[in-house]
């Protein structure tokens, strides 16, 4: 489905969402608030107050092996559970309210559950959503005992003990029928080719919760889709969005984080003196319009902004340090966000030439199911089955740059290659979801 853009006015909300707490977006493994961008869009859409909407930033945003052995950029229960409750506590101090709304996807959910059990957020909670949490482990079994996602853990198992929710709390999950490669009966995706996994299709289901199924949409798709908004939105309010299209506004602005990876990992950490360098580009051939539309070199808050945009214009992210290239290319942008993350990820060559990326952040690629080209061919690395990559690539090695179409079912980029020096990285980041 394409973001679409329509020229609505404000309207009246029901009365339960105009009394609404303010919601906090809580995202999963290896994630960042980024993610959340569209929904946030389609709830301001609907005339929620933007003020009113928040998303955290994990610090280190990928589990640890086993949760009770530190690895460096790598997080324990502990640690999500400890900032998801600092983060709640600003949200109320700042809104003035009393309780918040916790949208949460995949290990999102596990802090959250973590927080109105053991942190006190049964009191500061009035609702809870999680959207393809593994609730009862992405496995249950003897292997890797200590770990989070393990359902015979000792964190599963202390979560799903004595009752699976807790009153007080209005718990809601979202999960595919079938195709969330994390709720799977048999290994096949886990590397357990042919053994069981110990779960079931409806592990994310919690006993006790309203419990949604949304057919054929993937493990990130059931958070952020359009979809799985009208049922978020459903739940809070008890009626139907007036749309599921995004409202443009006039000049949108934009702001985010320069952040980077360590110890094989992505980071939330603000990443310093990374020059950033933005251009408005022809859509048609990827070329860039003149100068830059922003120039920085980030500070130690990482930030690359504010930019004020064209809400019809696409954009390119150049980060650079003495070593490396990244170029990341946008699709417009709609309406205002704070969450423009730009992740400054490591080449994947050292050989002179471009690696062209096609990333879909907010789904995975589904072979047959998605229309996924580079330079007018699917791409290799893109498996049959159950989706279970986010991107997938191609190397350009031409002597000279040029245009490279990159398409996402009906969502279209260009972008450039840059063959002058080695080590370029260019990102076709989407929108869609």
């Amino acid at each position: 489905m394409r973001l679409r853009l329509t020229s609505l006015l404000l309207f009246t909300l029901p009365a339960a969402a105009q009394a609404a707490d303010p919601i906090l977006f809580v995202h999963g493994n290896g994630d960042s608030a980024a993610l959340w961008t569209t929904v946030i869009w389609r709830f301001e859409s609907n005339g929620w107050d933007p003020a009113r909407l928040f998303a955290i930033d994990f610090t280190s945003p990928t589990a640890r092996r086993d949760d009770k052995v530190p690895e460096p950029n790598r997080s324990s229960t502990i640690d999500q559970t400890s900032e998801l409750s600092a983060m709640v506590t600003r949200v109320l101090l700042t809104t003035g309210a009393k309780k918040v709304v916790l949208v949460g996807s995949s290990r999102g959910g596990n802090a959250m559950r973590n927080y109105i059990r053991n942190a006190g957020g049964q009191a500061t909670v009035s609702h809870a959503i999680l959207c393809a949490t593994p609730n009862h482990g992405v496995y249950a079994g003897p292997l890797n005992p200590g770990n989070e996602f393990n359902g015979q853990a000792p964190f599963l198992k202390a979560l799903n003990s004595g009752g699976e929710v807790l009153p007080g709390v209005a718990f809601f999950t979202l999960r595919s029928d079938r195709n969330d490669l994390y709720a799977q009966p048999e290994g096949s995706v886990l590397g357990m080719k042919g053994k069981p996994t110990g779960v079931t299709y409806d592990g994310p289901a919690l006993e006790g919760a309203t419990n949604i199924v949304l057919p054929s949409l993937d493990h990130r798709e059931v958070a952020f889709h359009p979809k799985a908004f009208r049922e978020m939105y459903r739940f809070l309010t008890g009626s139907d969005p007036a749309t599921l299209d995004i409202r443009p506004e006039e000049h949108p602005v934009l702001s985010g984080m320069v952040s980077g990876f360590e110890n094989g990992a992505p980071t939330n950490r603000p990443l310093a003196g990374i020059q950033v360098a933005v251009y408005e580009v022809d859509p048609a051939t990827g070329r860039r319009k003149g100068t830059a539309v922003r120039e920085i070199v980030t500070a130690a808050d990482g930030q690359w902004g504010p930019l004020t945009a064209d809400p019809k214009a696409y954009y390119e992210f150049e980060l650079r340090d003495a070593r490396h290239s990244v170029h990341i290319y946008r699709t417009p942008f709609p309406r205002s966000s704070r969450y423009v993350h730009l992740r400054f990820r490591p080449p994947e060559s050292q050989q002179p030439g471009s690696t062209v990326v096609l990333s879909r952040p907010r789904g995975y690629l589904g072979k047959g199911r998605d229309v996924i080209e580079i330079d007018g061919k699917e791409p290799a690395d893109v498996p049959a089955g159950v989706p279970v990559r986010d991107s997938a690539m191609a190397r350009f090695t031409d002597a000279d740059s040029r245009s490279v179409p990159v398409r996402l079912n009906d969502e279209k980029l260009t972008v450039r290659t840059f063959p002058a020096e080695p080590s370029h990285l260019v990102v076709a980041e989407f929108h869609h979801d």
